[in-house]
């Protein structure tokens, strides 16, 4: 047997929703059907605006305490304020627990088995992210024989897009593939943003999508340009690993090859596949 690679996901915060409420609480506010979430099976999901932009990404994993809801470290403080405060009556607490449990990421044959299954242990919740990798959450360190960015480019070539503060508030969950990921479920009742996202899904009005890129060390935030308009930016950098990055530029952009530059006299970059078809 392979030995196992491990990084530590620094890059990551986590809330804690716990309570009578919280499974309720929880399905109100995101994008995917928590209501119906199997037991042992994590899930993708969003937190919208009113306007359907994305104010987070989320992996809700359930567990014996309540829903882990991990997400951008750089986010965690603000958005467990800001969600809290939708709280009202419900039988809620939510609470910032980024410094309480460590994440890991580990590459190998361990964990459980089947896409997004859960395994508890003591002090410890390993959810499968793909064949070859499984998260690990847990309250003790583990050593670390990988570097985050490992993982960060792994997630890249998933095309799973993690919203940051450099991309909050800027794109509905289509721009940035979270239905094709599995985060939104277009039959589920009403969440903040819910109209909007299923405008856009149903008339078709998607003209911005995700693309995987590769040529240039890109940052999160950062702009893109193509030839027709050198002066404005056509595009935003939403993730990036060493040369490799996720974008959303325009479908029209995309489909008609045309070149995207991280600024307007440098090379082209060149657009990859992602595992799912847009």
């Amino acid at each position: 047997m392979a030995a196992l690679r491990t990084a530590k996901l620094e890059q990551y915060g986590l809330l804690l929703a716990a309570g009578d409420d919280a499974r309720a609480f929880l399905h109100a506010q995101l994008t995917n059907d928590i209501e119906n979430l199997p037991p042992g099976r994590a899930r993708h999901a969003g937190w919208c605006t009113a306007k359907g932009r994305l104010l987070a990404t989320f992996l809700v994993v359930p567990f014996s305490g309540g829903y882990l809801l991990q997400l951008a470290r750089d986010l965690a403080p603000a958005v467990a304020k800001r969600l809290a405060m939708f709280i009202l009556r419900s039988k809620v607490k939510l609470t910032d627990v980024s410094g309480q449990w460590q994440q890991y990421g580990v590459w190998g044959d361990s964990g459980p088995d089947g896409e997004l299954a859960i395994a508890e242990g003591a002090g410890k919740v390993e959810v499968r992210i793909d064949a070859d990798r499984v998260l690990v959450l847990c309250t003790e360190s583990i050593a670390a024989t990988a570097a985050t960015e490992d993982w960060t480019l792994a997630e890249v070539r998933a095309g799973r897009a993690l919203i940051t503060q450099a991309t909050q508030d800027q794109f509905v969950p289509q721009m940035v593939n979270l239905e094709l990921a599995g985060g939104v479920d277009f039959q589920k009742g009403c969440y903040p943003g819910q109209e909007i996202v299923a405008r856009a899904q149903y008339r078709g009005e998607v003209k911005r999508r995700l693309y995987r890129l590769r040529g240039a060390a890109l940052k999160a935030g950062q702009d893109l340009y193509t030839d027709e308009d050198r002066e404005q930016a056509s595009g935003k950098v939403v993730n990036a690993a060493g040369e490799e990055s996720l974008a959303v530029l325009p479908v029209a952009v995309a489909e008609a090859k045309a070149p995207v530059r991280a600024q307007p006299q440098a090379s082209a970059l060149e657009i990859l596949p992602l595992p799912y078809a847009l």
